[in-house]
């Protein structure tokens, strides 16, 4: 799972390409750290940010400073959060002591992770969202994802197996949640709520991860015609306001759920805390067919 901040600075867009480099510099003294919005500080200010990234320990357990676990495991959503809010403290002007303090008192200063598989279950929001799988399943997956995500490419296979393997007892719920570190990730969201509009989601969905190497726009127009789309009316709805709020609203959706990065998923509204792998899920799904009916009722009842 790619765990990154969603509010992430333009030089994590390279983070793909320049992953190798990175950790080959020495982040003691390196200026440019991953993710880490640098843009618009002073020289005093920058030095200011860096010192306090290099002197704070990063909460996840990794055993290294915030700067350095940034060039080692730049996907660690801890080191991530807290280098922004650093970043923004020192910017609008606090002290370093005042950044720490801001930092120290974020949810990103504590280690979250509770060792737990799946976590308490909570409300999340689908009504409208494109759903495939029977309409009588016992168990719901919802999906926060981003198509041009390595992770949620990796993933695609795992779901569809597992859908595959359960054909009536689990349907799955796509919200979307495109990464700003994507550059398509964006207008592939767009074209995946526009062929929704034609009753074409999961048709796009399928092609646009098989073919994730290049969303580019051209490229999803000519994959939505080669499916059968009408071109000209996925194109008005892609740039439509109605597909804008649509993809706001799934984000904001999973703000409020506290995903962190993608793919994330639940499972009948408990967030799933390992590798998304079928043979690691099978065991999980069994559990859910296995509670009693009105346990299970009040767990599906919370994603509506």
């Amino acid at each position: 799972m790619m765990f990154l901040p969603r509010r992430t600075a333009p030089l994590a867009g390279l983070l793909f390409l320049t992953g190798a480099l990175l950790v080959a510099q020495d982040w003691k003294t390196t200026d440019a750290l991953p993710g880490v919005d640098l843009k618009g500080l002073t020289a005093s200010q920058k030095a200011s940010v860096l010192k306090v990234l290099r002197d704070q320990s990063c909460p996840c357990g990794c055993g290294m400073k915030v700067a350095q676990c940034r060039i080692e495991d730049p996907s660690c959503s801890y080191s991530g959060g807290l280098a922004i809010i650093v970043a923004d403290a020192i910017r609008a002007g606090k002290s370093e002591a005042a950044a720490i303090a801001e930092a120290s008192a974020s949810r990103w200063a504590h280690d979250q992770n509770t060792g737990r598989v799946l976590d308490s279950a909570i409300s999340i929001p689908t009504a409208g969202s494109p759903v495939t799988g029977s309409g009588k399943a016992q168990v719901t997956l919802v999906e926060f994802s981003d198509f041009q995500c390595p992770y949620c490419v990796a993933a695609y296979p795992q779901i569809e197996a597992l859908l595959r393997a359960y054909p009536d007892q689990v349907k799955l719920i796509f919200k979307q949640y495109p990464l700003e570190i994507h550059s398509e990730a964006y207008v592939a969201a767009s074209a995946a709520l526009a062929a929704h509009k034609q009753g074409k989601f999961w048709v796009m969905h399928n092609a646009m991860f098989e073919h994730h190497s290049d969303l580019r726009r051209p490229v999803l127009l000519a994959l939505a015609k080669q499916n059968g789309l009408d071109v000209k009316r996925l194109e008005a709805d892609m740039d439509s306001k109605e597909v804008r709020d649509a993809i706001a609203k799934d984000i904001r959706d999973g703000d409020a759920a506290r995903v962190e990065g993608t793919p994330t998923i639940f499972i009948d509204g408990q967030r799933y805390n390992d590798r998304i792998d079928v043979a690691l899920l099978k065991p999980l799904i069994e559990g859910e067919l296995k509670k009693v009916p009105h346990a299970r009722s009040a767990a599906v009842a919370r994603i509506q």
